[in-house]
């Protein structure tokens, strides 16, 4: 994927969403612990909260198979709770940031604390 376009697509998405009145949030995530630097993330935060993503995960890289890129390093929980401050800092209205956070980590969650309702067969 291209990084550049990829912006791009979520800020599409973003006026999309506002041009439907709301109601839908741009979220995407990332996997840390595969090489990068911490100013990295940090840029890729900042970038994403000025592209209008509204929910942003973090979790850590875990390695699925011995054939798969392995992990480089372990993100210890302070650095998972200090990006997830950042990420507020910048203006992501919802950061999940944790070790063992994925894409639908606490979806209930972040769905409810925005007013969205359950689906009618939850």
């Amino acid at each position: 994927a291209d990084y550049g376009r990829s912006l791009q697509l979520l800020q599409r998405a973003r006026r999309f969403v506002d041009a439907q009145g709301g109601g839908m949030k741009v979220k995407t995530g990332i996997m840390v612990g595969v090489g990068e630097e911490r100013d990295e993330v940090v840029d890729l935060m900042r970038d994403a909260a000025e592209h209008g993503v509204q929910v942003l995960t973090i979790g850590q890289y875990l390695q699925p198979s011995k054939r798969h890129h392995p992990v480089l390093r372990y993100v210890e929980p302070a650095e998972f709770a200090e990006l997830e401050e950042i990420g507020r800092e910048l203006g992501l209205g919802w950061v999940e940031s944790g070790p063992l956070v994925r894409s639908s980590y606490h979806a209930r969650e972040q769905s409810e604390a925005r007013g969205a309702q359950p689906a009618a067969d939850e």
